[in-house]
């Protein structure tokens, strides 16, 4: 059964093979395996590479069966399809076309498994690439918000530098007034004079201007810090909205990209693996000498073109023997004096009718 399901597989007569040898038949059974497990590693391929791309068990299979059928047909049409010739030159150039749909083949099949098979290493690379860009899309976002956060913090410290600023006046003007009261400056009499009324009342209208400045740039140095609160809240959640997109940036392009990154050497074997797998029945049938089927194949295609060229030579005797038939016939019949009495009178007729119309049609007119 197994055996009988590799033949077909193979892309052979199963009724033509069934008459040969066991030898030849094997042959063919270990071709169809080759085309067969080389179908089901391309599904397995196609449902692991769509996976990353889905992220669905359902549709990755369905797509994965598709994929898979559509290289088992493939390979089975390009095995099928390579007749044995006298000369190997003649094959190779017949397999040609077929050996680089192979190398095509190959290439596709083993790339996904290439990237399921360095998983581990391509999650490290992508995990830095993400990191990477993370930071960078922090930096970008950030410069949104810095030159406007740089210009709330300058405008508080001018508001703060204009309080410390107008706080050093006051003291000033306190430390004039207490140094005339002491005699220490100014008259240098010792007691509160009308010089030192005069201070004194120059140094508590500064402090008052001071306490309504202090409140006022309080308020505003508030009102600012509340600006910045909100430009910092809105560059966390812009940071945080755009995140999911780089958490997501592991879909098949970037893992093919991260898989660059490593050496290429395990990689390249790997490839060549597959690609000896999906050639491996092209070769076989190419370095294999003639069998006993391809003999077979042989006598009946050449039996078949045999009668297809017997055929057309039937038909073209035939169709030469018919016109000289017809030939004869008609010359037969142009001698006979009945058939050229009959086409008289009907002549004569014809032209009674044709005149009689012209004169109805001319009386008509007048």
């Amino acid at each position: 059964m197994l055996k009988r399901f590799f033949i077909l597989c193979s892309g052979t007569d199963a009724d033509i093979l069934a008459n040969c040898s066991n030898g030849e038949q094997n042959k063919y059974a270990g071709i169809g395996a080759t085309v067969f497990f080389t179908a089901l590693m391309a599904f397995l391929a196609a449902s692991y590479a769509l996976y990353t791309v889905f992220d669905n068990y359902f549709t990755a299979v369905f797509f994965g069966i598709v994929w898979g059928l559509l290289i088992f047909n493939l390979d089975r049409f390009i095995v099928s399809t390579i007749k044995k010739k006298d000369s190997f030159l003649d094959e190779l150039l017949q397999a040609s076309p077929r050996i680089i749909l192979a190398v095509i083949i190959a290439v596709v099949i083993s790339k996904p498994l290439e990237l399921k098979i360095f998983e581990k290493e391509i999650d490290q690379v992508l995990l830095e690439q993400k990191n990477d860009l993370t930071l960078a899309n922090q930096e970008q976002i950030a410069t949104q918000y810095t030159p406007v956060v740089e210009g709330i913090d300058t405008e508080i410290e001018a508001l703060k530098k204009e309080v410390t600023t107008k706080e050093a006046e006051v003291n000033e003007l306190y430390e004039t007034y207490i140094a005339e009261a002491e005699g220490r400056k100014g008259t240098e009499l010792v007691g509160k004079g009308p010089v030192y009324k005069e201070k004194r009342e120059k140094h508590d209208a500064q402090l008052a201007e001071l306490v309504e400045l202090k409140k006022t740039n309080a308020e505003k140095i508030v009102n600012l810090e509340v600006q910045k609160g909100e430009l910092a809240q809105a560059y966390e959640k812009q940071v945080e909205d755009s995140q999911p997109i780089i958490d997501n940036f592991d879909g098949l392009m970037a893992r093919v990209n991260a898989l660059g990154e490593l050496p290429w050497l395990p990689s390249f074997f790997i490839f060549l693996l597959f690609l000896a797998i999906e050639t491996s029945p092209i070769f076989a049938k190419l370095l294999s000498p003639k069998g006993e089927y391809d003999f077979k194949i042989e006598d009946l295609e050449g039996e078949v073109k045999t009668w297809t060229a017997q055929k057309a030579d039937q038909r073209k005797a035939l169709l030469e023997t018919d016109h000289v038939v017809n030939d004869r016939v008609y010359n037969d019949i142009a001698e006979e004096d009945e058939l050229y009495q009959y086409k008289k009178k009907i002549a004569r007729e014809l032209m009674q009718k044709q005149q009689d119309a012209f004169y109805k049609r001319q009386t008509d007119i007048l």
